[in-house]
């Protein structure tokens, strides 16, 4: 236990058999449970964990590939039906110091906050040592993922080294969640429908010999689809059908004024470039108008929902 709370730490693991065993042999005393989730890996990480002689260890085993939000997920459901209160979500390449899980904990133990998750931009010394792809790839997802999900202040969402309360997890809907790697920024976005209070800990990433699963192609193919659909679902949720709010209402009408006037833009522009006809100031200002009323009305919105993150 720690301060009086049953932790459970989750580990994701697909092909980890190098690094598994150290990753659990870090994991502190005061951790009461350990469930690994072996997403049917082709190599003997399952044999690794099995040799393993820690009693704090539930082995469960995915008969087909999941991905890690899929995994961690089944790792939470086995969570829930234990006499758990914080559960830690630890990924099993050896990336995250687990000597910083106190951390996390008393964030959420001593701080009041619903979850914690790492981030490793707060170590301005220590970012050398992050790939430069890595790093110009997290910080274009974490201006996405602040729009997305609603929470301004975070950074580094890709970061997975998190802890959660249990009541969270009981409120919010698991099978909404993202199965693959976007997986915490989908978390962030479901947290936030809940008004759910999210703290940053700063803390080091550990590179070595680990190799990223992640494709960088995929992901700027996917991701922005992804998060679209999921600022669009947040606002639904919060502004319109739980609660009301202005936020909702300048997004919409402010939406729609910003592409009538561009799209009327973008045919007026064409039309006197085919025909040769100058567009009058009365038709251009039936485009320009809403332009900018719209483009108002969305930056309001944004301000506001700026306002509205849970602290």
């Amino acid at each position: 236990m720690y301060n009086g709370r049953n932790i459970v730490v989750v580990i994701p693991a697909y092909n980890e058999e190098r690094f598994i065993g150290q990753v659990v042999a870090e994991i502190p005393s005061f951790v009461d449970r350990i469930i690994v989730v072996d997403d049917a890996s082709s190599d003997a990480t399952h044999a690794r964990v099995k040799g393993i002689p820690d009693l704090r260890i539930i082995l469960l085993r995915n008969s087909t590939n999941r991905g890690v939000g899929g995994s961690t997920i089944n790792g939470y459901r086995k969570a829930l039906e234990l006499d758990s209160d914080i559960i830690v979500k630890v990924d099993a390449d050896g990336q995250m110091p687990l000597d910083c899980l106190p951390n996390l904990l008393d964030k959420i133990v001593e701080e009041g906050y619903d979850y914690a998750k790492g981030n490793r931009f707060l170590e301005s010394s220590l970012l050398k040592q992050m790939p430069k792809l890595r790093l110009l790839g997290n910080i274009v997802l974490t201006f996405l993922t602040k729009l997305a999900s609603g929470y301004w202040h975070i950074f580094d969402p890709q970061n997975g080294f998190t802890a959660v309360q249990v009541r969270c997890l009981r409120a919010i809907n698991l099978d909404r969640i993202h199965k693959r790697y976007f997986f915490e920024n989908d978390m962030l976005v479901q947290l936030n429908i809940h008004n759910f209070r999210v703290k940053d800990v700063s803390m080091p990433a550990i590179y070595g010999q680990e190799r990223s699963g992640i494709c960088v192609t995929s992901i700027f193919i996917t991701f922005p689809w992804l998060f679209l659909r999921r600022f669009l679902h947040r606002v639904y949720q919060k502004y319109v059908l739980r609660d009301f709010s202005p936020i909702g209402l300048f997004l919409g009408s402010g939406s729609f004024l910003l592409g009538w006037g561009i799209g009327l833009g973008i045919y007026l522009w064409i039309k006197s470039i085919l025909t040769h006809v100058q567009t009058s100031t009365g038709t251009v200002m039936l485009a320009v108008l809403p332009l900018i009323l719209g483009f108002q009305l969305v930056l309001e919105a944004l301000v506001l929902d700026i306002h509205e993150t849970p602290r």
